[in-house]
């Protein structure tokens, strides 16, 4: 029985669960949700995932969500990881990519002085990554020798800064270096998976770049 992933390639989230499985092997099935058609509010999505939310893994009757080392301290410090990123990289994150660039595309408007609320915190956030999660002897999170789906979630949501202006992009990434090598670590040690996964936000650059007032099919999150 084949494992299901309802995805949409635009979404972190999805990109990192994907680049996983991928990467361990993992047989799957990617079913393609449209965040543009509203697909995830539909009563037949709904049944699998009740919450409307992107990534949805489904293996027969059961509904998987990630996939944690069996060692329970290992388990639990990706845990902690992951309830950090939600609340601080991904809020900063999403905030400032949607209203710097995509909001027009999604039928609302640029929020400047949100924009700058949202810059603060991710600045914040890529401050911890550096001074804290990327301490130890390995050269990923925790000091680890490996990536995990923690690394993966977290690259993945600092990945979607290329869907703004080049120089706004390196104002923010170029203080953190050590995260900036992180990323092309973790981007080495996945790859081909995760030049495959980005290729959809690269082409997306390109067309914003061309013509800002294209409107974007699929949207996430």
């Amino acid at each position: 029985m084949k494992l299901q992933i309802y995805s949409n390639r635009l979404s972190q989230p999805c990109r990192a669960i994907i680049i996983f499985c991928k990467l361990h092997r993992i047989e799957f099935e990617e079913i393609s949700v449209s965040v543009a058609k509203g697909q995830q509010f539909t009563p037949e999505y709904k049944v699998i995932n009740p919450m409307g939310k992107l990534p949805a893994i489904v293996h027969g009757s059961y509904k998987l969500f990630e996939r944690y080392p069996s060692d329970i301290q290992k388990r639990a410090k990706i845990h902690s990881v992951l309830d950090w990123h939600h609340s601080n990289l991904r809020q900063g994150e999403v905030g400032y990519v949607q209203n710097r660039t995509l909001k027009p595309l999604l039928g609302g408007k640029l929020d400047p002085e949100a924009a700058v609320v949202n810059e603060k915190l991710l600045s914040k956030s890529l401050a911890k990554i550096k001074n804290f999660w990327l301490k130890g002897d390995g050269k990923f999170l925790l000091g680890n020798f490996q990536p995990s789906i923690a690394h993966l979630s977290l690259v993945c949501e600092i990945m979607q800064l290329q869907l703004v202006p080049e120089s706004d992009r390196n104002r923010i990434l170029s203080p953190y270096k050590k995260v900036l090598q992180w990323i092309e670590d973790t981007r080495n040690a996945t790859n081909p998976y995760f030049d495959e996964l980005h290729s959809f936000i690269l082409e997306l650059k390109a067309v914003l770049t061309v013509d800002s007032s294209v409107v974007v099919n699929e949207v996430t999150k």
